[in-house]
């Protein structure tokens, strides 16, 4: 039977967190086994070494009744046992419609933005989670399942910000010991026991058979999960280093000296790459290792070659330094008439009366615009089979999203009618019944722009 001295390496923890001060936590609680073991810790040890706690409960109204009683279960543990209780309530369904996110991605954001609040209204300094060794070792396998470096393999870090878990090193099955030692209370989620998420399948099938294999899997993952924190610590810091001594920032973009991330190892200028594409996006959400690797590849490349990544943000290779960038602003869009120039970004759009520009063809009377490309544009190229959206047509050709973003569109009455480096739509073909207007599509280089 696991003794309470057993979680001696939790309290560890939490004597190093607290730093031996009076500290106020907020830990979040759901009612489950392992968050009702760690308010139990708190309100029994913790108050002998002047931790305060305050029980934290988000009700995701996810399971009707069961949820409310979850949550009147919690309400009445405090109050039998004196602890301070705060509760909020969430529509996480209508959430994860509205922003397209996952059931369990909207939860959990609903949930932190709660334990947030409450954390700075209560005048907390940590908000402590239960996260256990089994969930560690859960997270660490749907990284792998997804694809990901030594960050993903270390698990769920031990501590963010103000967020803290005491419980890494401890497993599910110690804390069951721990809650039938102390006679513990919990209620069990019922879409625990449903196979419908990844995280269950792992739970029940595939860490029951690891453990057949290993009886200490989980363990043992806990520990490979330590030491690749700390190395990734390491190979961080070198990263951040060398990010101070290569990387410049004028003009709202982020230039990284391309000689010396190649001097340095591929897993620090990788490492500082990601960072400095983090810095720029705002956050690491949404930047895989498939947009660093991409990024990353322009050192190779020759100058001039660029990549589009998420945030509206692009990169490309420069002669000496690799640029990360913030999308520009949507240039404004143009009214144009035979014999004139329009700018159109780094673009200039003529229209002449006679060559060397594309023939083009407009009724009289018809409104010529310049703008930039929408998502419903559609042309039919002469010698093709049909009509094909734009956005595949400038796929086809070659053309980057960020590229196709920049680019003019010319407009006939609303319709695209001609795109650089994809042509003229063959209703707009030069027919004879009026005299044709010659397209000249020019983009001027950063060397140019430089020059003038």
């Amino acid at each position: 039977m696991t003794m309470t001295s057993e979680l001696s390496a939790v309290k560890r923890f939490l004597n190093d967190l607290c730093g031996g001060k009076d500290t106020s936590v907020l830990c979040a609680v759901s009612g489950g086994l392992d968050s009702m073991c760690l308010l139990h810790l708190l309100s029994d040890w913790g108050r002998t070494r002047n931790i305060t706690v305050t029980a934290a409960h988000f009700n995701h109204r996810l399971r009707g009744a069961e949820s409310d009683g979850d949550e009147a279960f919690v309400r009445k543990w405090c109050g039998e046992h004196g602890i301070p209780f705060v509760s909020e309530s969430g529509d996480v369904a209508g959430y994860a419609a509205e922003t397209g996110q996952s059931i369990e991605e909207a939860a959990r954001t609903a949930r932190y933005a709660f334990l947030e609040r409450q954390r700075q209204a209560t005048g907390c300094a940590f908000v402590l989670t239960a996260h256990h060794a089994d969930d560690n070792a859960e997270t660490m396998l749907l990284h792998l399942l997804r694809g990901t470096g030594s960050r993903g393999l270390a698990g769920i870090p031990p501590r963010r910000g103000a967020i803290a878990r005491p419980f890494l090193s401890v497993t599910r099955a110690e804390l069951a010991a721990y809650a039938q030692e102390h006679q513990i209370l919990f209620v069990e989620d019922s879409t625990n026991a449903l196979d419908e998420v990844s995280r269950n399948v792992l739970r029940h099938k595939v860490l029951p058979v690891l453990r057949e294999l290993n009886p200490k899997a989980v363990e043992n993952m806990t520990r490979t999960a330590q030491q690749l924190r700390r190395d990734e610590d390491a190979l961080t810091s070198m990263a951040e280093a060398l990010l101070e001594r290569c990387c410049r920032e004028e003009c709202d973009a982020l230039y990284l000296d391309a000689e010396a991330c190649l001097a340095a190892a591929e897993a620090v200028f990788t490492r500082a790459v990601h960072a400095a594409l983090a810095q720029k996006a705002g956050g690491r959400r949404d930047l895989t290792a498939a947009h660093v690797e991409a990024v990353c590849a322009l050192l190779y490349a020759v100058p001039g070659k660029t990549a589009s990544l998420p945030y509206g943000l692009t990169a490309r290779r420069d002669a000496r330094e690799l640029v990360i960038a913030g999308a520009e602003p949507t240039p404004q869009a143009a009214d144009i008439a035979p014999g004139e120039t329009v700018r159109f970004g780094t673009w200039r759009v003529m229209l002449a009366a006679d060559g060397p520009g594309r023939p083009l063809s407009a009724p009289e009377g018809a409104r010529l615009t310049v703008t930039s490309w929408d998502r419903n544009d559609r042309m039919t190229l002469p010698g093709s089979r049909g009509e094909r959206s734009l956005k595949r047509l400038c796929a086809d050709a070659g053309i980057s999203p960020a590229q196709r973003d920049a680019m003019p569109v010319l407009r006939v009455d609303g319709q695209a009618a001609a795109v650089p480096g994809v042509g003229i739509d063959a209703k707009f073909a030069p027919n004879g019944s009026a005299k044709p207007i010659y397209v000249i599509f020019h983009q001027e280089t950063e060397e140019k722009n430089d020059e003038k």
